[in-house]
């Protein structure tokens, strides 16, 4: 499928930074197409992902939404910033100034929320989205897990932060590296191969390499996911709910802000936040997750 056999989609930019940057996302009404169809979506939109939407009502009138996530590589379980970016398509389209939805994918279903936020610097509609990304799973990984990953990282002891490794899930496990400074995560330069290769026999997402939080809660990050055809994220989203719930449980801190994207000069920014008045779920601390998006244009 070429750009010009495309259906009808919209481009949005998810998780901008003081209204640039951001990462585009492919966001499109569901339709009969088949899966190697929907991987070519993004390829032929130069995304690194697609968002295919089903819309609906619950019984009480309340909308809802189906979303399914395509990389290059094949379907995705979640993809946080495919969610803020439909989050955003979804209350354009609304033209309520505060829209939530029931939401639902893989089988679980959450809750979601966009509010208008005023314009862009080109004029077009802001929104700040949030969302439930489910209960975060974390484990200590064995020494021979990081290992492998490190060293295709290009990650040496002296630069990694205080804090220990951790794999944390959220529809699939990927690896939390923490490094000292913001300018030892800017300089890194992965072996894409041998980190697919680790990554993929480890059964890993990818990594997520952060700087240590300042006192503020504000850190930066870079998402290296090669074994779903994407070198490296913009934006994550669904890997800053997963430093949250690690931070929360290991330091105690209540939220987070995480610069990324810079190293592909386009600037993103996630937030994420312990659930304020609720206590820990079954899997521990309860997360919201989010950014601002602007639709970019529409095919």
């Amino acid at each position: 499928m070429d750009r010009d056999h495309l259906p009808p989609v919209s481009v949005v930019n998810a998780c901008l930074r003081d209204g640039r940057g951001g990462s585009p996302t492919a966001v499109l009404d569901d339709a009969p197409l088949s899966e190697e169809q929907r991987r070519r979506v993004p390829v032929a939109l130069g995304t690194s992902h697609a968002v295919f939407v089903t819309t609906g009502e619950d019984g009480r009138g309340r909308p809802t939404a189906s979303l399914r996530f395509f990389t290059a590589e094949g379907e995705l379980p979640a993809c946080g910033h495919g969610t803020v970016a439909a989050l955003a398509l979804l209350a354009e389209r609304s033209g309520a100034e505060e829209y939530r939805v029931s939401l639902s994918a893989s089988g679980r279903a959450f809750d979601g929320r966009a509010v208008r936020e005023g314009g862009d610097r080109e004029g077009g509609a802001r929104y700040r989205a949030d969302f439930d990304p489910g209960p975060v799973q974390l484990r200590r990984p064995a020494a021979e897990e990081t290992a492998q990953v490190l060293d295709a990282l290009g990650v040496t002891p002296d630069l990694l932060g205080d804090g220990a490794c951790t794999i944390a899930s959220v529809g699939r496990p990927r690896l939390l590296v923490p490094l000292r400074t913001r300018s030892a995560l800017a300089a890194l330069v992965p072996d894409t191969d041998r980190l697919r290769a680790a990554c993929d026999r480890l059964g890993l997402l990818g990594c997520y390499v952060h700087s240590v939080p300042t006192a503020e809660g504000r850190a930066s990050a870079r998402m290296f996911a090669p074994s779903i055809g994407v070198p490296e994220d913009i934006a994550n989203a669904n890997s800053t709910a997963c430093l949250m719930a690690h931070l929360a449980t290991g330091q105690g801190a209540d939220s987070v802000t995480v610069d990324m994207g810079d190293t592909l000069g386009a600037p993103a920014t996630i937030t994420a936040s312990i659930t304020a008045g609720a206590g820990p779920g079954p899997s521990g601390p309860l997360v919201r997750v989010g950014g601002t998006a602007v639709l970019a244009h529409v095919r």
